[in-house]
């Protein structure tokens, strides 16, 4: 690990926090799916630059913004990218309260003033489902300058200095939209893939010490089938997701291994093609 990591991981670890914000400090156990992307995300996040995660469906893009939320001990606030999502659901918005008898108008902070004003890390969840005229609000907190002009109220806040950005992205899917050159470049870029079978292996026998090691081999086999068909086009990307896989596996401890099949990953696809090619693949690993 980098010393420039371990450094600011004390430093940000040295923070406490209330109640209510520790909550918000997320649980790590992403695995990397190589030997760098764990440590170049966190040079990323160390030297103050926002982070994009692009990756299929279920390849552990929130899981590793968790991680790292639980690495430097930071509270984590989330936005679900959506066609509704607004200026207000980003910064906040006005309301009249009572205060020493009097009515006044208050704002409330947003996720992205709260995180800026308490160094707290903001994670963008699927960031090209936004309408495109939404997110340009964004530009300065992103850049440089990591500052923002509320558009509400007219004050100007300044980010501390531990505050993060992680965004996450599916590219390709149905509703998403290309994101801006202007906002994209902001960022550093990371491809997160799918595991590999070594590093799903080490992940299933940790989540699942107890489980014998014929039933982890026979669930990490079907994954591998499930992710190619996926690569190939024949499966949606949940399919193949580590998320899918934890939970076939978990059920597989109570059950048949091909009804937890069943149940955790061919019962959510939408196309009955697809469910039928998930219970046909997984067939020829269960005896």
């Amino acid at each position: 690990m980098l010393a420039i990591i371990e450094e600011e991981r004390k430093e940000r670890n040295g923070r406490t926090y209330p109640a209510d914000e520790a909550a918000l400090i997320g649980q790590g156990g992403y695995v990397a799916p190589d030997a760098h992307l764990w440590e170049d995300v966190l040079t990323a996040v160390v030297i103050r630059r926002p982070v994009l995660l692009k990756g299929p469906s279920g390849s552990g893009k929130t899981k590793l913004a968790e991680s790292v939320s639980a690495f430097f001990g930071q509270p984590m606030h989330q936005v679900n990218c959506s066609v509704d999502l607004d200026a207000e659901s980003l910064i906040g918005f006005k309301t009249i309260i009572r205060q020493d008898g009097d009515t006044v108008i208050d704002f409330v902070d947003g996720p992205v003033v709260t995180a800026m004003k308490e160094g707290h890390i903001l994670y963008i969840d699927e960031i090209n489902m936004a309408k495109p005229e939404t997110l340009p609000i964004l530009h300065s907190v992103l850049d440089y300058r990591r500052m923002l002009t509320n558009p509400f109220t007219g004050d100007v806040i300044h980010a501390h200095p531990d505050f993060t950005v992680i965004a996450a992205i599916n590219e390709g899917y149905v509703g998403t939209v290309p994101m801006n050159e202007a906002l994209k470049n902001r960022f550093i870029a990371f491809q997160v893939p799918y595991l590999g079978q070594e590093p799903s292996r080490a992940l299933l026998e940790r989540e699942f010490p107890d489980a014998p090691r014929t039933l982890i081999t026979t669930m990490l086999s079907i994954s591998e089938d499930l992710k190619d068909q996926a690569r190939n086009g024949l499966l949606a990307d949940e399919a193949a997701s580590i998320r899918s896989l934890i939970d076939a596996t978990e059920l597989a401890l109570h059950m048949g291994p091909d009804r937890a099949v069943r149940y955790a990953i061919a019962e959510k696809l939408e196309d009955p093609g697809e469910r039928q090619l998930v219970m046909d693949l997984a067939a020829t690993w269960i005896r």
